[in-house]
């Protein structure tokens, strides 16, 4: 056989050439196991974020008025411990930037059971932590700011149960109901624990205790909190005033929100005409008092119509919610002098009558107020879909859970509502590279 020139040029260099090629390949190795740990950032440009403030009813970044268009991914910590998954909370944050959106509402807490960050009361699974350092690390390589609630008064990730139980373990005497959680003096202290751990944790990729790090937009102190064994509101507001001072205590750089529902108590001038039905104002939570604490900056409302009322037909549901958020954005105008986040809002596939088109219909009434808000500077400063998910991801769906992008109509929707408050308050510096993509009718 004759050798070519290349060929004999490569038998020549061979001692050298296979080593390089196998260095080279061990680096690619390394980079796509371990990248993200060592904190590699090959050609891409930091991108530089600033705290969000508030001044009255309104939210500002780098003095802008900032007008929300966010979304729920409970999931993202969770879904992150098992490496192999993290190409999907990429997916997730750069889709939303793409679309626009600002703002991604996630938990910051999973307690007990399978890939629980909190094992145990002061136990945390470090794996877990860098789970939620991954997440903070890369919303932030994508400009996206988080809201990261802390607790869950459901039972989904512990929530407030797996609390009462660490303390049934350790001989605490309990009420048989998980309300305890709130007034019981040994929770308290778990609590706090917990928070002040996170608070304080250092983000091994990035090098910042959350506290310092304003990728963080808020933190939520509890996921629609109620107690209802005390329907006069007491014992929760007790609760939410010691916590959201503690909290304050170790961070004032950042904004802080209960977590509400945004129902009317016992002691509410509206908790007949505001509710939806009359059970609503016996949850043990009060919309106006529970937010007009001097240690909470903005008010959060859920928007559920059709969880609220069985027996009434889509066009009667979407004429409440209308009301329901008008009577909110009211209140922060004129009662709380806070901005009002609609931190979630969704319409289910289970309802008897439910078609694609009427979950259309109710996005864009939700972001329509948002948009009218923005345009007269009131407190209705913004609203996150319950819930994003990326393909493949089934098993943490739900009734509300949507892929934007499987559907022209919603995209649309979502991405107009982006260019909207665009166009009101000015352009991010982290969404000039996606808007002008898809705002090009809409001159910002």
């Amino acid at each position: 056989m004759v050798q070519s020139p290349m060929s004999r040029k490569l038998a020549r260099n061979g001692g050298l050439f296979y080593p390089v090629i196998g260095f080279a390949l061990f680096v690619t190795f390394l980079y796509l196991a371990f990248g993200d740990l060592w904190g590699f950032n090959f050609n891409r440009e930091e991108i530089k974020l600033s705290f969000v403030e508030r001044n009255g009813t309104q939210f500002f970044v780098d003095g802008k008025a900032f007008y929300i268009n966010g979304w729920n991914s409970y999931w993202l910590m969770d879904h992150a411990v098992d490496y192999s998954n993290r190409p999907r909370i990429k997916g997730i944050l750069q889709a939303g930037a793409k679309m626009g959106l600002t703002v991604c509402r996630t938990w910051a807490f999973n307690d007990g059971g399978y890939n629980a960050l909190q094992i145990s009361p002061g136990r945390f699974d470090e794996r877990v932590f860098r789970a939620l350092d991954h997440v903070i690390a890369e919303a932030r390589k994508n400009g996206i700011r988080l809201m990261l609630s802390l607790v869950n008064n459901l039972h989904a990730f512990g929530g407030k149960t797996e609390y009462v139980k660490w303390a049934e373990k350790e001989g605490v005497a309990l009420s048989s109901s998980n309300d305890s959680f709130f007034y019981d003096p040994t929770i308290r202290r778990y609590f706090k624990n917990y928070v002040k751990t996170v608070l304080t944790r250092r983000n091994i990729y990035t090098g910042m205790e959350y506290r310092d790090d304003p990728t963080i937009f808020a933190w939520e102190l509890i996921n629609e909190p109620r107690c209802m064994t005390d329907p006069s509101g007491d014992t929760l507001q007790d609760w939410i005033e010691e916590m959201s001072t503690f909290v304050k205590s170790i961070d004032r750089k950042h904004l802080l929100t209960v977590g509400l529902e945004g129902f009317y108590g016992r002691k509410s001038p509206k908790r007949s005409s505001g509710n939806p039905e009359f059970w609503a104002a016996d949850l043990g939570s009060d919309f106006i008092r529970n937010s007009m604490l001097s240690t909470i900056d903005f008010a959060s409302v859920h928007v559920y119509p059709d969880h609220w009322f069985h027996d009434k037909k889509f066009e009667e549901k979407l004429k409440f919610a209308a009301k329901w958020m008008l009577s909110h954005i009211e209140d922060g105008d004129k009662e709380l002098r806070k901005p009002i986040m609609f931190t979630e809002f969704g319409l289910s596939n289970e309802n008897e009558d439910f078609e694609p088109a009427q979950r259309d219909r109710f996005y864009k009434m939700v972001l329509d107020f948002i948009y009218k808000s923005a345009k007269r500077n009131r407190s209705g400063a913004g609203s996150f879909f319950w819930q994003f998910l990326v393909e493949g991801m089934e098993l943490y769906n739900d009734d509300f859970g949507i892929v934007p992008w499987e559907r022209p109509s919603t995209y649309q929707l979502i991405t107009e509502q982006s260019c909207r408050l665009a166009k009101e308050h000015g352009v991010l510096p982290t969404q000039m590279e996606h808007l002008k993509d898809f705002c090009a009718s809409t001159r910002l």
